[in-house]
């Protein structure tokens, strides 16, 4: 019997496992644009991925390079115009440093420096760091992350709690992830991924991604009997699909 993969919730969709990927650039319409190649012996045919961090194309393990820069030329307009909103829309660098806004369940917080502190403790719309960037400088990322992955461990502990009985199934054993493309992975065993990542997003886009791996615990696909789980404890869930993958990225600062 075949095993069964983890079903997963991906960032960007269409990101097939690449056994190589190579940098390379191309003409067109007038300028000269860089991107990734990952070939594949697992693909099939050719995609074209747009998202924070550029063009992806994904191809077959022998597909002939000129075919992939033909389809390149043919969807030029296409490509130029997703780019372009890809640039409109990119936060700018991220600096670690006092006064720094990062965001937790979608509301702003100010970073503060608090070396007398001995927890990075929330205080309204501020996060006090217990950190001293001056004698230790990479002090700071690392307490922020570490504060936000706890927030992040105890949330989705609680969502998932509250909507398995929802759903009738057993509450799993919930573990984060850090990964690049993907928001959550249901594995075969029951156990849960969910990115941690998340929780600089709003409660609501959160709630999507919870949900949506626990009714892989009733359906492992995303058949149609599938969509009715989800559509049973969140009957507005198409509406928050939709505004994860056109505004989560605008919640990452970090």
């Amino acid at each position: 019997m075949a095993t069964r993969k983890p079903l997963q919730l991906e960032l960007v969709p269409g990101n097939a496992p690449a056994q190589i990927a190579t940098r390379h650039q191309f003409r067109l319409e007038e300028r000269w644009i860089e991107y990734t190649l990952k070939r594949s012996l697992r693909r099939g045919s050719i995609t074209f991925t747009i998202d924070e961090d550029g063009l992806r194309v994904g191809a077959p393990w022998r597909a002939p390079q000129r075919r992939i820069e033909s389809l390149l030329g043919a969807h030029a307009r296409w490509i130029n115009r997703k780019l372009g909103e890809w640039q409109e829309r990119r936060p700018p660098p991220f600096t670690w440093q006092a006064g720094a806004i990062v965001m937790a369940l979608g509301e702003s917080l100010t970073l503060t420096l608090d070396p007398a502190r001995t927890v990075t403790e929330r205080e309204g719309s501020c996060l006090h760091v217990a950190a001293d960037v001056q004698t230790a400088p990479g002090t700071l990322p690392v307490k922020v992350v570490a504060w936000l992955r706890s927030t992040a461990e105890d949330w989705f502990e609680h969502r998932a709690a509250h909507y398995a009985p929802a759903l009738g199934v057993p509450l799993p054993a919930i573990y984060l992830s850090n990964a690049k493309t993907r928001w959550g992975t249901c594995h075969p065993d029951g156990r849960i991924l969910l990115n941690w990542r998340l929780i600089q997003m709003p409660p609501d886009l959160i709630d999507y991604v919870v949900v949506h791996e626990l009714a892989h615990l009733r359906e492992p696909n995303h058949s149609r009997r599938f969509w009715s789980w989800v559509a049973g404890v969140l009957p507005d869930y198409e509406q928050r699909r939709r505004a994860l993958r056109r505004d989560g990225h605008r919640y990452l600062l970090c």
